[in-house]
């Protein structure tokens, strides 16, 4: 994670329609905060740029010293309608007027609503079922936990190795971090597990193979066969990019599954709810998952998450036991409903793809400036990143990143710490609802924010 300097420094004033800076950055009367969770908090809560938000609204996020940021985190791709849209602060005051905080599993009338919603957007809407949880990780573990328990139950206790894909990211959890295919984040474990299985993605810049091919040829030399795999997972684009699968290797991997009665898990936790250019992401590569775990932008506000599956397969438990405490709990469920209606009404997901349409292109643009240092560019609808590396390599260059990220700070654009395998990749995920004449103003900022960085 970035480590960035507390220093308040002196940057230019900036005064636009979108964006504000009037002070020394980091914020010098900020910084007993910043002093105050170091004393309470284990430092994996640092390594964020060094803001305090006070309030955010639509695409931007303003601090209570003045300072107003173009937003291109979404928090962590969670603010797809928005931030603070009107319609799910009414709805949550409602809910809060009604009397109903909390209801384990005992039924409320608006988790009806939901997992119907939700229904509605599943790629056969007869034939799946919807599980309401609170968190990403927590619907990958289900997938895990469902795609063994259909594969065993169905074919035998041999059935249940999970595959998915090196440099994934699934969550923090345990279940979740072994399907994960970063072994820097496993060294806790302890221990390999041998169910769990990762083979190369098909990114085409960091594994330039994307032959389904490799896939298979992976699977046996590490001696795998697919009368062993319970399920294969992967996320519908790599966070660490993005990184897509081209559409044919997705094709014949669901091929593959279906052909071996394996479970096509995809991962939209990122990828779902407009993100991509279409209401999920998996939509782009023409396939079917039979599972599909969703989160973040599933309310674009509150915890919830969700595992959409078919029923054969999300019906294997039996009541009271396939749980959660917060299952549906009632202020997530109003908020996530009132997300999924805005997203819907407002056709966020075509607004994606069209904005897309602006901002790739000129990302490559601006690559094309500096090829020897920025790597590659990624990217569908209003999620893309840029690669950035060591000059003429494809080794990661953190420091270079994180400078840019720095700039872009103090010129009044948000974007959380550089990601990707190295800390490398400087990653874009404005709002859906981001105003054009925003995105562009942002765009240039980037763009100066680099030309300062790499022209030294």
């Amino acid at each position: 994670m970035a480590d960035y300097d507390r220093t308040p420094v002196e940057v230019p004033t900036v005064e636009t329609e979108f964006r504000t800076i009037q002070t020394k950055l980091p914020v010098p009367e900020s910084l007993p905060i910043f002093e105050k969770l170091e004393r309470s908090e284990p430092r994996s809560m640092r390594g964020q740029p060094p803001i305090i938000w006070e309030k955010a609204e639509g695409a931007t996020v303003c601090d209570r010293w003045g300072n107003r940021w173009i937003d291109w985190s979404s928090g962590v791709l969670i603010a797809n309608a928005g931030h603070g849209r009107p319609e799910i602060c009414e709805a949550l005051k409602a809910t809060i007027d009604q009397g109903l905080l909390s209801t384990y599993v005992f039924v409320h009338e608006k988790r009806a609503e939901l997992t119907e919603l939700l229904r509605s957007l599943a790629p056969d809407p007869d034939t799946y079922h919807v599980f309401l949880l609170s968190t990403g990780s927590e619907a990958t573990e289900n997938c895990v936990k469902l795609a063994k328990t259909y594969a065993i139950e169905k074919h035998g206790p041999q059935k249940r190795i999970i595959v998915s894909f090196q440099n994934a990211f699934h969550g923090r959890t345990l279940g979740a971090q072994l399907a994960g295919g970063m072994s820097k984040l496993k060294t806790w474990i302890g221990c390999d597990c041998p169910t769990f299985v990762q083979v190369p993605f098909p990114d085409g810049y960091k594994n330039e193979d994307t032959s389904f091919d490799l896939f298979l040829k992976t699977l046996e030399e590490k001696g795998v066969s697919p009368d062993q795999i319970a399920g294969v997972m992967s996320e519908t684009y790599q966070g660490v990019g993005p990184d897509f699968m081209p559409v044919e290797y997705a094709q014949k991997l669901e091929a593959f599954c279906r052909e071996h009665d394996i479970v096509l898990i995809m991962d939209e936790v990122q990828a779902g709810f407009g993100r991509t250019g279409k209401m999920f992401g998996y939509e782009h590569y023409g396939i079917t998952p039979d599972l599909v775990a969703c989160g973040k932008g599933i309310s674009s506000s509150l915890p919830i998450s969700a595992v959409i599956g078919r029923k054969d397969i999300m019906g294997l438990y039996a009541p009271g036991s396939m749980t959660s405490t917060h299952s549906a709990s009632p202020l997530p469920t109003v908020s996530a409903i009132e997300n999924l209606k805005i997203i819907l009404n407002e056709k966020l997901a075509e607004r994606a793809a069209a904005m897309g349409d602006i901002l790739i292109p000129e990302l490559e643009r601006i690559r094309g400036k500096y090829p020897e240092v920025l790597g590659c560019v990624q990217g569908k609808g209003l999620v893309a990143g840029i690669q950035v590396v060591k000059p003429g390599t494809k080794e990661p260059n953190p420091a270079v990143a994180l400078a840019v990220n720095v700039a872009c700070l103090q010129k009044g654009l948000l974007m959380f710490a550089p990601v990707g395998i190295g800390g490398e990749c400087l990653k874009i995920a404005p709002p859906l609802v981001i105003e054009e004449a925003a995105l562009r103003e942002s765009i240039a900022v980037f763009e100066e924010a680099i030309d300062e960085v790499l022209g030294r």
